[in-house]
């Protein structure tokens, strides 16, 4: 099995005595032994056996299995959300004393990790701007060890160019680590240009449905090791339901992800020409700066687009105020389109100059659009802004 499609929906669990067809939930906490070298043997890892679900759970290994054949990896391990994932890979391989160089706009929590609990253990991190990617060289230190990116980033839909970052990663001898949320494997495989890690916040456009929350780390077996090893003493497990539901919402991520960007270039498209908006950010439209990269390294352009609205937070207020349909609330990646305000709202204990320093101005407003008739979501957009 080589195709997405096919690898989404046929990776299935060993099938059990009764021959189902679909893959049953194995909600137990822990399995049980033959005899005493039996256990032995499984806890000494001679063989591979489930042995307690904060471990290894056939319905969390079914899911993390897609998800590694989907970026091309050799391992990984799945969390109970994206920031367990983020946290415990971060924490896994960094010590006291080691600097992360890091795209400037990057998800709340990850900024926040960086900046207020890692320097606590002596961990620091450089920002760099995307405008500013080729100078990048200038930022790594001697006690550098990781190259992290968001692309497209959150929430300033900016693209950075994979393949050049693979490349300084390993002339550098850096952990390469990417976020790849936004735009799934569907539309990019970062490991392709050099990544060693991927992470996923599973919760998002995997699940599509805004129903549970997941995380996964997928890459190198010797650094995912490690990172397991981490996970199953520390105890950030995606938990058995979960990983069922998410392994079910993988089989259908192509062909929602396909509208979902058919959708978002239409909704991109129409913002452009509204006079109340002054910029609009989409990576498949030809006005955004990283068009070339997005068209090189992804299959389409996500379901993201990040639009500046005139009249500076008052104008976003107004505008989000004025929604009817779309949902005002802090996730992405739903069957519903969702419209959010970050000046006013997620990012709105940074200071101006904070959030300016993150890509997020007073007008700007975030919609993660969704799947509902693409003239309804734009009718939607239209009377809020006029």
């Amino acid at each position: 099995m080589e195709n997405f499609e096919t690898i989404a929906i046929r990776t299935q669990t060993e099938r059990t005595q009764f021959d189902e067809h679909s893959t049953p939930l194995f909600l137990t906490s822990s399995f049980v032994f033959e005899d005493a070298e039996d256990m032995r043997a499984s806890f000494a890892e001679e063989k591979s056996k489930n042995l307690y679900s904060r471990f290894s759970n056939p319905n969390v290994t079914e899911f993390t299995d897609k998800i590694v054949k989907m970026e091309g990896a050799e391992a990984g391990y799945a969390f109970a959300t994206g920031m367990a994932a983020i946290y415990s890979t971060f924490a896994t391989l960094l010590n006291a004393g080691d600097h992360i160089v890091s795209c400037q706009s990057v998800f709340g929590s990850t900024h926040t990790l960086f900046t207020k609990y890692f320097p606590k253990w002596n961990i620091e991190t450089t920002y760099f701007k995307a405008e500013d990617a080729e100078n990048i060289e200038k930022y790594i230190q001697p006690n550098t060890k990781i190259l992290y990116l968001e692309t497209p980033t959150n929430p300033a839909i900016e693209v950075l160019d994979l393949e050049f970052f693979g490349k300084i990663a390993k002339k550098h001898n850096l952990i390469f680590i990417v976020d790849n949320c936004f735009a799934t494997p569907y539309l990019q495989q970062p490991i392709k240009y050099g990544a060693d890690i991927v992470v996923h916040s599973a919760t998002k456009l995997i699940d599509g449905q805004g129903r549970v929350l997941g995380g996964v780390a997928v890459g190198r077996e010797d650094l995912i090791r490690e990172i397991y090893l981490f996970a199953r003493n520390t105890g950030p497990a995606m938990s058995p339901f979960n990983a069922w539901v998410l392994s079910k919402s993988l089989e259908t991520l192509a062909i929602r992800v396909e509208k979902h960007c058919e959708n978002a270039l239409k909704v991109a498209e129409f913002l452009e020409s509204h006079p109340n908006v002054e910029l609009v950010k989409y990576p498949f439209l030809k006005s955004h700066p990283g068009y070339e990269i997005a068209k090189k390294q992804m299959k389409l352009g996500g379901n993201i687009v990040a639009f500046e609205i005139k009249g500076g937070i008052e104008g976003g207020r107004n505008f989000l105020n004025n929604i009817k349909m779309c949902s005002l609330s802090a996730n992405l990646g739903d069957t519903r389109t969702i419209v959010t305000h970050p000046a006013s709202t997620t990012h709105s204990k940074l200071t101006d100059e904070e959030r300016n320093e993150v890509g997020i101005t007073a007008g700007l407003v975030r919609c993660s659009v969704g799947l509902e008739n693409v003239d309804d979501i734009i009718a939607d957009l239209k009377q809020a802004l006029d």
